[in-house]
């Protein structure tokens, strides 16, 4: 693995887009995962793998990048974790993501090197963990509710800072957010391809 510096983003970065998250609110509901949920998070995971990079990565650097992406067990157990629905009958899971209050940054529970030790609030941050939105629901606001309400949750733990391990295609999402590039991290999968995770991050 290695890591090098990034530029700030540009003012632009920090423009909110509120209207879309107001919007989402209206269309879509949200609640907190269970392990019930697990089959269908997985489910969810893997379209939005395969088919929303599929546009920024090779289908080598895709398989790569599954090594640092899924289901953390952990966000579940510690209630952290919100899944978006539809309001159809029955509701379709559409996206999934949450926030993090230990240290692990990114990945899933195969993930290597991983620090599951619970974050201070005090002097740490908290994380925004695992965003995925399903192939046939992009561009529908989900993203935005997501990280409205991860960034609220933490809020209230007391957290005063966030990051997030973004990559590529998530980098313009976070940006318009307000979330500042810091360090790139370069890993080499298993098949010899680059998997590349940006670390950002966002005063609350």
């Amino acid at each position: 693995m290695s890591a090098t510096s990034r530029p700030s983003s540009s003012a632009t970065s920090r423009a909110r887009n509120s209207g879309s998250a107001l919007s989402a609110a209206d269309d879509f509901t949200h609640r907190i995962a269970g392990d019930d949920d697990v089959p269908a998070i997985i489910a969810l995971m893997r379209a939005s793998i395969e088919v929303n990079m599929a546009d920024f990565l090779s289908a080598e650097e895709i398989e790569a990048a599954k090594e640092t992406m899924g289901v953390d067990q952990t966000l579940i157990d510690d209630g952290t974790y919100f899944l978006i629905e539809s309001r159809d009958e029955p509701p379709v899971l559409v996206g999934c993501g949450g926030w993090g209050k230990r240290r692990t940054l990114y990945g899933g529970n195969h993930t290597v090197g991983r620090d599951d030790s619970y974050s201070d609030p005090a002097t740490e941050p908290a994380r925004i963990r695992a965003m995925y939105t399903h192939p046939d629901w992009t561009r529908r606001g989900i993203g935005t509710l997501l990280l409205d309400l991860g960034e609220q949750a933490a809020r209230d733990a007391g957290f005063s800072t966030i990051e997030l391990g973004s990559t590529i295609p998530g980098l313009p999402l976070y940006a318009a957010r307000g979330y500042e590039e810091v360090e790139t991290y370069v890993h080499q999968g298993a098949n010899g391809a680059d998997n590349t995770v940006i670390r950002m991050v966002k005063t609350l």
